[in-house]
């Protein structure tokens, strides 16, 4: 029982109980906070739960507590290292400015979980004089304390520390550390950011046998917006066929008009797949690519005319059905079986005496097949 406020600890306790319970949280939440300096204890101390939902609720508590600060960076220096790591986390919600002394201690700690959280908390809070002690982590001899350096520093969208994360976005020895450089560079949408990104994207070791990697890269280069887009269409003409071909995907996603003549080109690029990607993209930019399409289906290349098929069969323009019944006469075989793919998608009505003409053709049973099964797909 606290004599001057006349609070037992049950009651505190049986409060934060009832955080758990929808139906009475935001009145619970409410006496917590009226409570002050005397629901932090007990909210410390509830920290140590397994529950990560009610560590979150217990830690928007704390840091809505204006009082709790000093307990709070006692806390930080002696409690046992899970609860530290979650008083620094609470800091980094509250965005206390007079905990940075406490947090710039912990980056010193021997704990790594203590030393990346305080990282962390610091990047939240945003004072710049932080940087300097958050740059030393990046080499840190701890993967999460690396990966929440980086975090951390770019927060702060200071181009004067690119260069030291992109040291990790290159460098570092473990991929899930430079994939949190990738998304920290990202995150600054600083165009001086950029540069670095597409280094990374030609450095093969960022996407060779790591496909599921590069994504993260990919997103940072897309999450810079317009000003990726030239940089971009540069790309489609790196000597790397992997490099033109993420270019090329991400040109598509991103939709930017300046990027059709290039990806018209890119059509025709000899590593197919990069062919494949190029139409794919143009597929997404719609009416404004068909001529482009179209075009490539008088190539002489199979596979180039197979690409735009499949391509014009994603755009909801009426050009595309005719055209699509004119290459049912192209001398590749792989061609036709695509666009009896794509007129087996659409299931337009206009196919339909085309389609019945394959049927009763029992010469190329096989195509007889297919164009049969489309029409009943279409009844």
């Amino acid at each position: 029982m606290n004599w001057l406020t006349g609070v037992s600890q049950g009651e505190v306790k049986r409060l934060i109980a009832q955080l758990a319970d929808p139906t009475k949280y935001d009145i619970a939440a409410r006496e917590l906070i009226k409570l002050g300096a005397d629901a932090v204890q007990p909210l410390v101390d509830a920290l140590q739960v397994q529950d990560l939902n009610l560590i979150l609720t217990y830690q928007n508590i704390l840091a809505r507590i204006p009082s709790a600060t000093p307990a709070l960076i006692k806390t930080l220096a002696t409690a046992h290292p899970i609860v530290r790591g979650r008083v620094a986390e609470v800091f980094g919600i509250s965005r206390d400015k007079s905990a940075i002394s406490a947090l710039l201690d912990a980056l010193k700690g021997e704990y790594f979980t203590v030393r990346s959280r305080a990282a962390l908390a610091l990047g939240n809070i945003g004072d710049v004089r932080g940087i300097p002690f958050l740059l030393p982590l990046l080499k840190d001899k701890e993967d999460e304390v690396r990966s929440a350096a980086c975090a951390a520093v770019a927060r702060f969208c200071d181009p004067s520390t690119f260069d030291d994360i992109t040291t990790v976005l290159l460098d570092d020895p473990i991929i899930e550390v430079r994939q949190s450089a990738a998304r920290a560079l990202g995150g600054t949408k600083h165009a001086a950011a950029l540069p670095y990104l597409m280094e990374a994207l030609r450095d093969s070791s960022w996407w060779f046998e790591r496909e599921q990697a590069a994504a993260d890269l990919l997103d940072a280069i897309k999450n810079m917006g317009t000003a990726a887009i030239e940089p971009l269409i540069e790309a489609l003409g790196d000597r790397e066929g992997t490099v033109r071909r993420y270019a090329a995907a991400l040109l598509g996603e991103m939709g930017d008009i300046r990027a059709i003549e290039e990806l018209g080109m890119a059509l025709y690029d000899l590593h197919t797949e990069v062919g494949r990607i190029a139409a794919e993209a143009l597929a997404k930019f719609g009416a404004p690519a068909v001529d482009i399409l179209i075009e490539a289906l008088n190539h002489p290349e199979a596979a180039i005319r197979e690409n735009s098929v499949a391509a014009l069969g994603k755009i909801p323009d009426e050009r595309v059905v005719p055209l699509l019944l004119n290459s049912l006469g192209d001398p590749a075989r792989d061609v036709q079986k695509q666009v009896l793919r794509v007129l087996a998608e659409l299931r337009d009505p206009r196919a339909l005496p085309a389609l019945r003409s394959m049927v009763s053709n029992r010469a190329d049973r096989e195509f007889s097949m297919l164009a049969k099964q489309i029409i009943e797909t279409m009844r």
